[in-house]
């Protein structure tokens, strides 16, 4: 018998950036030991083009990914969340609806590519540091040896990789 994957949630205000990118970092990277999702507390209903070209020109899949209300995991039949993860500071401030299960959080933030003012190129640039921030917070999670580590010990590391540069 299989362990099911770890269910993974990151959450951000409006669901068309950072927490697209979170969401499609981890289900690649994650080798199937994880299953991640997004949501925003004031989702803008559609993905930054910007997010999804980054996406495509990293060779990470992009169907399936859209804008969507945290509302949508707080019903019956939604998935339960073992980790949640805000990654924008409007999003850690909220008062989140209660998550089944009593996941473990943490604070994750990375600062918006899309309120970057100025240029494509200038964009570009905000939305590949932003990658690349989460890219290695969540390398870090997936080292941690979470089958050895009591839950005091993994809520200090998860917000340990929320400070990492």
């Amino acid at each position: 018998m299989t362990e099911r994957p770890s269910n993974v949630l990151f959450l951000c205000t409006g669901n068309s950036a950072r927490s697209i990118l979170g969401e499609a970092i981890l289900n690649h990277r994650g080798m199937g030991r994880f299953r991640a999702w997004s949501a925003g507390s004031r989702p803008g209903g559609r993905v930054n083009p910007h997010a999804l070209d980054l996406l495509q020109v990293m060779g990470l899949p992009t169907q399936g990914l859209r804008s969507k209300s945290w509302d949508e995991f707080a019903t019956p039949g939604a998935p339960v969340f073992d980790f949640i993860f805000t990654v924008c500071d409007a999003a850690a401030a909220e008062a989140c609806p209660v998550w089944p299960g009593h996941p473990m959080s943490a604070h994750w933030g990375i600062p918006d590519p899309a309120a970057v003012e100025g240029d494509d190129e200038a964009k570009r640039r905000a939305f590949r540091e932003a990658f690349a921030a989460l890219e290695r917070r969540i390398a870090l999670f997936l080292d941690l040896p979470l089958a050895s580590l009591d839950e005091r010990a993994t809520r200090l590391r998860l917000a340990e990789i929320g400070k990492a540069p």
